[in-house]
């Protein structure tokens, strides 16, 4: 199981060169996903690590990404496989967590390749894949199908926050974490609005 403590969160290519050949996924969901992820991953006090391929030629990082970690310059690469780039290991390192939990474009490429090389070195990868997208559906089911023989482990990113949560009464994350559930998680984020609202209705008298 995940836990915030030990997670780190390695986010790969979601450049605007990648999103225009994404055709598994709607892109505004994917983009609506990995930010609601990295969103999440702030609240909860997860490391964030962003990263790029030659940008100058590719594009810069999404801006609604950007804006969760502002003050972070993505590591821009050359290399197609991001765990081949010494200064994202590095980066992923100096976390001292262990649990890598990786979201890329493209699914079959960019996520695929550092999954199955960290996995080799001995890593615990969780692949989001909800939040990561491929050139077409087979490509990125394929993909998910060889990372899992690898020994990943498959999440969505609510699943992800869900296990970061784990206990509702678990109340030193709620301030933070509930406006990204209001804003990204959907019919899941309107429900939960709905119980607040429940929960903070005055109650009728019976008598």
């Amino acid at each position: 199981m995940l836990t915030p403590e030990e997670s780190v969160l390695l986010l790969i290519d979601h450049q605007p060169f990648q999103f225009s050949n994404l055709h598994s996924h709607e892109p505004t969901m994917v983009i609506n996903n990995v930010v609601g992820l990295a969103k999440a991953a702030r609240a909860f006090g997860v490391p964030v690590i962003l990263t790029t391929v030659l940008a100058a030629r590719g594009g810069n990082l999404i801006p609604a990404l950007q804006a969760v970690c502002p003050e972070q310059p993505p590591i821009d690469r050359t290399f197609i496989n991001t765990w081949q780039d010494a200064r994202v290991v590095e980066a992923v390192k100096q976390t001292g967590r262990r649990k890598l939990i990786i979201a890329a474009l493209w699914t079959e490429v960019c996520l695929a390749m550092p999954t199955v090389h960290a996995i080799g070195e001995g890593w615990d990868v969780t692949i989001v894949t909800d939040a990561s997208g491929g050139v077409s559906r087979e490509a990125h089911d394929m993909a998910i199908h060889r990372m899992i023989r690898a020994g990943a482990n498959p999440m969505t990113w609510l699943a992800i926050v869900s296990e970061w949560q784990r206990d509702w009464a678990r109340t030193q994350h709620l301030e933070t974490l509930s406006p990204v559930l209001a804003e990204h998680a959907g019919a899941t984020g309107v429900a939960l609005a709905w119980e607040s609202q429940l929960l903070s209705a005055p109650r009728e008298s019976t008598l």
